[in-house]
């Protein structure tokens, strides 16, 4: 018992919906009301509380009804409810709308809310209206999503100005930081996935789902962090939950959720034979039912939340046999649909940034199931297919579901081991042998036994000399250091080539700084590649790293899309690494977070690409790490540690994200680690990765070692396309106030716009850290200037300046107001007086050393924790 108050004693939901509570209280503030929607168990009520909560602190009256299922057919049980003084003999609509109104006229600021508006009886919801139309009160109502209002409910409804709020499913961080609160710890990388996977990001179930395996001891704790001991967290203690959940059902629609149960992601069609299309109508409406366009079955559904089919699954039925008839009848009979055309669009950039948008809305859950159940379908149907014969060509073709999908290391080496290579095909052989060696670094053995491995081979087989060589400088290059002259990469064997030598070649130069190189090294269809993607995942980063952000993204998200339909796991990771980085780069925090995000709904990938992974999990907790007081409940904390400090890429190697995370705010620290690591980097032949830790730590916090690599980089490189970036950071670390303003003048928008907004809030808060009030000021002036030329749409990444002088909740909302608005308009906004405002900003300026109002509101811009 004492460990379930531990549980709800660490429960915050508020948290996750810090930003729609915001939303909320903003439109209240200027006498919009706002109905919130979403599916059962939302979050709706929580968010609900948390407004009446801030709403009651500033001295609003707020004024709760409550609808209840038991209660919508008792007469004025809702509004009774409010504890209104009703004399005898005057209990009417009108009487108690009197009452109400009246109420609602006395002196002060009064907001009418109501739960689950449609279980709010009849009489109630006429005397509703009859008090909304009389008051100018805003409300706030709560509703599912999908209902259909009934005229009662929309006359409550249609007065006034309305908002509306759709809450969408979590995703991955947002459920990463739900279990972290409800149980007081974070949970591995495999945990969060699960219990998104089965809740569908639905915030009650995720609770309860986190709550009872813990309590049934299905998650233990391991290194500071939960784990899944077993495979499965269906337990007894969550059948009450999903009974309450599914309480609305019809029968008809009970049993199609039986049905589908059993038949699992089935296609549409199918389930047109075996359930009667009005229930699975009702299903989908009711948010039951998933459907998800698959590239080559055409649409297929499944129930959503999955954890209801464990419900299913967990009471036997006896018409279970006569169900699975008629379901293996339905797949006989019926034929495949055809994939619709995808429509196409002028601007590309616009067309691909508006699909993902869109996917936003798809369910994580259900697409992530799909790939798992497609995955472990190939790997059952090729694993008896190598253990009827142990061939080459078997053997690659269940290896290659391992390079992306998650990998059972004992059956892998298994498969390097026991194939035979008699009349196989040197391709086959080379990629078993490549696997193998990979396998060996997978599984701790290090980077010297996969050398070891292919050298053996080399020498059992000759004839592939060249082919084993370039895998050798690949995995050297990958896990090590870049060789000084990558210009001679072995010739592969005439007639015998697996495509391996432009490619090796490419990622070198891409490793070494040199996009242009890398991207003619790739140039070509490579049909033939011995490695699937590496052509692809090559070209988009070095049109990346060559400043071609546009033509990146577009080429990554559309190989996203495609490797999304094809179900190719290995494809979504390497794509979504390169598109990340494109998005971040743009400040496109929201859209990089949610591709991130569908890539860890999907668990671990495979042994090849886990490395991207990791550097994902480190990309996506940058912006917690700048801003956030206890960054060790980023989501970087589920990306391993026993990996070195630099790496090939961005984020494969831990150095830059611990940098900025346990960054101490002291800026002449902060230069002397990061040259450190610049030059690490260097030392091991990662220039790209170099570059951009030292684009980065330049924009956060600019100082002139940092800078000094920065430049000898971009120069040796021969890269010119940050060039007045570089011009402007010389401005602002040498303090030249007059050139800088003439270098922001005359700026013109390149790929760095975001960049150069970035530099001159860092070099904002170094001044104020370092205690220069004059520098300071110019650079708030010039960074004010620089935001009205061009507005950011987007956030921008900065240090939180108050992790050594944290300033009030209070002083810190009183100070994001200060740029824009008199002390009269943030103190109606905040419901105090102009005084107050005036003494919290007195406090601010005075705790974090700026002198004026608009530095301290470029200081505190991102002071908050990301919402």
């Amino acid at each position: 018992m004492s460990r379930m108050s531990g549980i709800h004693k660490n429960r915050r939901l508020g948290r996750v919906f810090d930003s729609e509570v915001q939303r909320i209280l903003d439109f209240v503030a200027r006498g919009i009301g706002v109905r919130v929607v979403g599916a059962p168990g939302s979050g709706k009520t929580s968010v609900l509380r948390s407004v009446m909560s801030n709403l009651e602190k500033t001295g609003v009256s707020v004024h709760f009804i409550s609808g209840l299922r038991t209660h919508r057919t008792i007469p004025y049980a809702a509004i009774k409810g409010l504890g209104l003084e009703i004399r005898p003999g005057r209990s009417g609509v009108f009487d108690i709308a009197d009452v109400f109104s009246s109420k609602l006229a006395t002196a002060g600021k009064h907001l009418l809310v109501v739960d689950d508006l449609h279980l709010v009886d009849s009489e109630s919801l006429a005397v509703l209206e009859a008090v909304r139309q009389r008051s100018d009160c805003p409300m706030v109502a709560t509703a599912p999503e999908t209902w259909v209002f009934s005229r009662g409910q929309l006359a409550v409804l249609n007065n006034g100005r309305e908002a509306h709020l759709q809450l969408d499913p979590l995703h991955y961080e947002q459920v990463h930081l739900l279990i972290a609160q409800v149980l007081g710890a974070p949970a591995d990388a495999d945990t969060t996935a699960r219990i998104l996977t089965k809740s569908a990001g639905n915030p009650r179930l995720i609770v309860r789902i986190a709550e009872t395996a813990s309590l049934s001891n299905l998650l233990v704790m391991k290194d500071q962090q939960w784990c899944m001991a077993g495979d499965t967290l269906w337990n007894e203690h969550l059948r009450g939950t999903l009974e309450a959940l599914l309480a609305e059902l019809h029968a008809d629609e009970f049993t199609a959720l039986h049905i589908m149960a059993i038949l699992g992601t089935a296609r549409v069609d199918v389930l047109h034979k075996v359930i009667h299309p009005d229930a699975l109508e009702g299903l989908e409406r009711r948010g039951f039912l998933s459907v998800l366009a698959d590239h080559h079955n055409g649409s297929i559904a499944a129930i959503s939340p999955p954890v209801i089919a464990d419900y299913f699954r967990g009471s036997k039925k006896l018409r279970d046999r006569k169900l699975l008839r008629s379901k293996i009848a339905g797949v006989l009979e019926a034929a495949p649909q055809a994939a619709s055309e995808k429509p196409v669009t002028t601007d590309s950039l616009t067309r691909v940034l508006s699909t993902l948008r869109l996917e936003k809305g798809d369910d994580d859950a259900m697409a992530s199931r799909h790939f798992h159940e497609h995955n472990a379908d190939r790997e059952r149907i090729r694993g008896e297919r190598w253990e009827a014969n142990k061939s080459a060509a078997n053997a690659a073709a269940l290896l290659r579901i391992y390079w992306g999908a998650p990998v059972d290391v004992e059956r892998a080496s298994r498969l390097c081991t026991e194939t035979t290579d008699v009349d196989a095909d040197p391709k086959d052989v080379l990629f078993v042998t490549i696997t193998e060696a990979m396998l060996a670094i997978h599984t701790g053995q290090g980077h010297s036994a996969a050398v070891d491995i292919l050298q053996k081979f080399a020498g059992d087989n000759p004839h592939l000399k060249a082919e084993v060589e370039n895998a050798i400088l690949f995995i050297s290059a990958s896990h090590g250091r870049v060789p000084p002259d990558t210009s001679k990469v072995p010739e592969a064997s005439e007639g015998r080539g697996s495509g391996m030598g432009s490619l090796v070649h490419g990622l070198l130069e891409l490793y070494r700084f040199k996009p242009t190189a890398a991207l003619e090294a790739v140039d070509g269809a490579g049909d033939d590649d011995a490695f699937p993607h590496l052509r692809l995942f090559i070209r988009g980063f070095a049109l990346f790293a060559a400043g071609r952000v546009e033509e990146s993204l577009v080429l990554a998200l559309d190989w996203r899309s495609e490797a999304r339909k094809n179900l190719d796991q290995f494809g979504v990771v390497t794509s979504s690494y390169v598109a990340a980085h494109g998005l971040l780069y743009r400040g496109h925090f929201e859209e990089a977070e949610y591709l991130m995000s569908s890539v860890f709904a999907m668990g671990r990938p495979g042994f090849v690409v886990d490395s991207l992974y990791d550097a994902m999990l480190r990309l996506a907790g940058l912006r917690h790490a700048t801003s956030a007081i206890l960054p060790e409940l980023s989501i970087a904390a589920q990306a391993r540690t026993e990996v070195p400090d630099v790496g090939p890429l961005p984020g494969v190697g831990k150095g830059a994200y611990e940098l900025i995370a346990h960054n101490n705010a002291q800026p002449s620290a902060f230069d002397r680690k990061a040259t450190r690591l610049i030059r690490r980097q260097l030392k091991s032949g990662y220039i790209l990765e170099a570059m951009l830790t030292a684009l980065l730590c330049t924009c956060l916090c600019p100082g002139r070692p940092v800078l000094d690599l920065l430049q000898k980089i971009l120069r040796d490189s021969g890269v010119a396309v940050h060039d007045q970036f570089i011009a402007i950071a010389t401005a602002v670390v040498e303090g030249d106030n007059k050139l800088l303003g003439l270098l922001l003048k005359h700026y013109e928008p390149d790929i760095d716009t975001y960049q150069v907004g970035m530099l001159l809030r860092g070099a904002l808060k170094r001044h104020v850290i370092d205690g220069d009030a004059a520098a300071a000021d110019a650079m708030a002036q010039a960074s004010s200037i620089f935001a009205v030329r061009f507005p950011a749409t987007n956030e921008q990444l900065s240090f939180n300046s108050f992790r050594t002088t944290p300033l009030t909740e209070r002083e810190i909302e009183v100070a994001i107001l200060a740029g824009h608005h008199t002390n009269v308009e943030i103190g109606e906004h905040l419901r105090i007086s102009a005084r107050t405002v005036e003494n919290h900003i007195s406090n601010a300026l005075r705790k974090t050393g700026a002198t004026s109002r608009n530095s301290l509101f470029m200081l505190v811009g991102n002071s908050l924790p990301p919402r």
